[in-house]
């Protein structure tokens, strides 16, 4: 039962971010996500914990920069364009969260690849 939350967890995140939805609302939050998925906060955060071994939190963000990984070679698109289409209010929070979880900011990881 827990990986079909797992699997629809990973389905909405996805459409998320394929879609026009950061613009309007910004980043996904674990209560979105939880409300979205019928599930309180408290229990989708516990289930997506056991599962994972991450917080639902560390979750969306690592997502999140999964999406960004990949964005970040539209040569057409500055970072600062790349971040508020994740929905981020601003793109020092995203070259910040970037550089925590891969080492280099944006830019240097687009100049390295």
């Amino acid at each position: 039962v827990n990986k079909g939350i797992l699997e629809k967890f990973e389905e909405l995140l996805n459409s998320y971010f394929n879609s026009e939805k950061p613009n309007s609302f910004g980043l996904p939050s674990v209560a979105f996500c939880a409300e979205e998925l019928n599930l309180s906060a408290n229990y989708f955060g516990d289930l997506i914990k056991k599962e994972t071994g991450k917080t639902a939190q560390e979750y969306i963000q690592n997502k999140i920069i999964d999406v960004a990984k990949e964005r970040v070679f539209d040569a057409d698109k500055s970072i600062s364009q790349i971040a508020y289409d994740l929905g981020f209010k601003y793109p020092q929070h995203l070259t910040r969260l970037f550089k925590q979880r891969v080492g280099y900011t944006p830019i240097e990881y687009r100049n390295l690849n």
